[in-house]
């Protein structure tokens, strides 16, 4: 394996059942789904140690995210080799038919909240579909205080609280750490996170588990601790455009914890980064991404991490694409 040269490593989703889940992941990734049940998220890469992204194909079939980034750190990591102790994000598809949780994910700050190895939990998501009920939640009223949650909570009124909208496909929506939010109502995202899997609830809607019969649990006083009243900046994001040929380029997200650009067009164009690794995730169209003679089939819904050891690759589209690449701050 240590002779093994990388490449454009395709990850298989790994399912997850919610409550609150559909089944339109039919139509938008190539992995069948299990069962005949909700399924609200679809982890397409994750470095955890209770979901691991395994290699699709190629030489390294099979392999865990974890187990490439230990053995290749410099050819997958490039110069953030050794930054971290694992992949530093987790991205997602969600399919949210009904209402999640409204809930609120921790800041690096709450550290009595944090287990051990986890970090705050900031996310954002870009819209692929929306029906007449969709309907997104984030952050709050102007003026809304912790014992204004605490009595929405207790009268059952606490969305009438937040600030909300009806979504659009192609929405951007920021939604840093400390931040009460929700999504539902037939929305389906695209989700980039923080490696974290710290959420605290504070409402749930009613929904009762179907497979235990019962609520499901709330964390109310560790969700207010959590909850930044000051906080400014979450909601709908205007993307940027930064280019417009051989295919259009939108800068989207440019935080402290990732950069996102939304790539649009039919002309190849190029695609990684000397030194750095990338992350590639299809939302429309079909195409390939070529390098140094060999060429890998990308369909949408596929997820690619590009080593940095690749550097500069060639995406050719088949038609009309629709790519997003992501890049982890130094």
């Amino acid at each position: 394996m240590s002779q093994t040269i990388l490449y454009p490593l395709r990850f298989a989703p790994i399912y997850q059942y919610r409550l609150w889940g559909g089944r339109r992941f039919a139509d938008l990734l190539s992995a069948p789904l299990p069962g005949d049940g909700p399924i609200g998220e679809a982890w397409v890469l994750s470095d955890r140690d209770d979901h691991q992204s395994l290699v699709a194909d190629g030489p390294l079939k099979g392999r865990g995210i974890s187990q490439l980034l230990e053995q290749f750190p410099e050819q997958a990591m490039g110069k953030l080799a050794g930054r971290f102790h694992r992949f530093p994000l987790l991205l997602k598809f969600l399919d949210a038919r009904q209402m999640l949780s409204v809930q609120v994910h921790p800041r690096d700050a709450n550290k009595d909240l944090l287990p051990p190895g986890e970090t705050g939990k900031t996310e954002a998501w870009v819209v692929l579909e929306a029906g007449k009920e969709s309907r997104i939640y984030v952050g709050l009223k102007q003026g809304i205080t912790a014992e204004d949650l605490r009595r929405a909570i207790a009268s059952g009124t606490l969305p009438d609280n937040l600030a909300s909208f009806h979504p659009q496909p192609g929405d951007a929506v920021f939604t840093p750490a400390g931040t009460v939010h929700a999504l539902g109502g037939g929305v389906v995202v695209f989700e980039i996170q923080q490696n974290s899997d710290v959420t605290f609830r504070l409402y749930d809607w009613g929904h009762v588990d179907a497979k235990t019969g019962q609520p499901r649990a709330l964390q109310v006083e560790q969700a207010l601790a959590c909850v930044d009243f000051s906080r400014d900046g979450a909601g709908l994001v205007t993307p940027v455009v930064e280019a417009t040929a051989p295919v259009e380029r939108e800068r989207i997200f440019h935080g402290d914890q990732f950069w996102l650009w939304r790539l649009r067009g039919q002309s190849p164009f190029t695609v990684g980064a000397e030194g750095a690794p990338r992350v590639l995730v299809c939302i429309e169209g079909v195409g390939q991404i070529a390098h140094g003679g060999a060429a890998w089939e990308v369909r949408k819904g596929d997820v690619f991490l590009l080593p940095a050891v690749l550097g500069a690759c060639t995406f050719q589209p088949r038609g009309a694409i629709t790519v997003l690449e992501i890049e982890i701050p130094e």
